[in-house]
């Protein structure tokens, strides 16, 4: 019944079934692996966010080159803000609205500059490309608690002067005159003492997992329904064949009796039976009975 299978079209659609399934299989491991991913985000977000600072001489390690486990850690800086080379990011969004964020070269007591993102301004409106003012961080020494982030890619279009496309440290680090760590920056959490204006601070990193598990859990659905969708096209084709071919034997032969009560029931009433006499002439019930016959009655 199934030999049909061993055809080229259905060898054709088998393939076809294999290679959607495939792609299934991939796009749901692709959404594992971005739940994995999102699953180490919101790790390090309820680990480190809220933790007791640490000091610079203990993350020293990490403004160099960030351990990622170590991302929203804070830590607790010393020093003065260099104001003369602050600069502007663009193109930062904040809960659907764009703007800028401020970032200021920060003098630790212990000699080295480090980089501190204070916060985010919105687009202005007297200027266009640019805030309508930017609050100055506190001058003289300051205590600033920030947390860890890493530093952004380069990309590939300019600013204005006095504004950053990104967050590439090695790229800020290049127009000042002096030396910059440039393996990670502080996101401002607090500082002191506090100055009157300052940007609009950070609000704290989403925990939600997101849809990434049933996504990956649909295509994986869909994946096996394609194999059962090809499967019920055969048993239909199958039927559909062994239909066809007791038609044909039953125009070539007649009709047989196949086996059920209802079948050998009927043949058997057809053999006692005896053919009825033909009359030259029907009676007016017989061609009564003959029309209803003819209508399925």
């Amino acid at each position: 019944m199934y030999r049909f299978l061993f055809s080229s079209k259905w060898m054709g659609y088998l393939l076809l079934a294999a290679v959607f399934a495939t792609a299934c299989v991939f796009l749901g491991r692709w959404q594992m692996d971005r739940r994995a991913e999102t699953l180490a985000e919101i790790n390090r977000v309820l680990t480190n966010y809220s933790a007791t600072p640490i000091s610079f001489d203990q993350a020293r390690e990490e403004f160099s080159g960030l351990d990622p486990a170590k991302e929203w850690t804070q830590v607790e800086l010393k020093g003065t803000y260099d104001v003369d080379g602050q600069r502007i990011v663009r193109n930062r969004p904040l809960n659907g609205q764009p703007g800028y964020e401020v970032v200021v070269p920060f003098k630790l007591e212990s000699g080295q500059t480090v980089v501190i993102d204070r916060g985010w301004l919105p687009i202005g409106n007297k200027n266009p490309g640019s805030p309508d003012s930017i609050p100055e961080p506190p001058s003289g020494p300051v205590t600033a608690i920030v947390r860890l982030k890493h530093g952004e890619p380069k990309l590939d279009r300019g600013a204005p002067d006095g504004q950053l496309a990104s967050i590439d440290l090695p790229t800020y680090a290049d127009q000042l005159p002096y030396p910059v760590l440039t393996g990670a920056y502080g996101q401002l959490a607090s500082e002191s003492p506090a100055p009157a204006d300052s940007p609009f601070p950070f609000p704290k990193p989403a925990t939600e997992e997101g849809t990434h598990l049933s996504y990956s859990l649909q295509w994986f659905a869909f994946g096996v329904l394609m194999f059962v969708g090809f499967g019920y096209a055969a048993r239909q084709q199958a039927r559909n064949a062994a239909i066809d071919a007791e038609d044909e034997d039953e125009s070539e032969d007649g009709p047989r009796d196949s086996g059920s009560p209802v079948h050998s029931a009927a043949a058997a009433a057809r053999r006692r039976t005896p053919a009825a006499r033909k009359r030259k002439h029907a009676t007016s019930e017989e061609e009564e009975d003959a029309l209803l016959d003819a209508q399925g009655y």
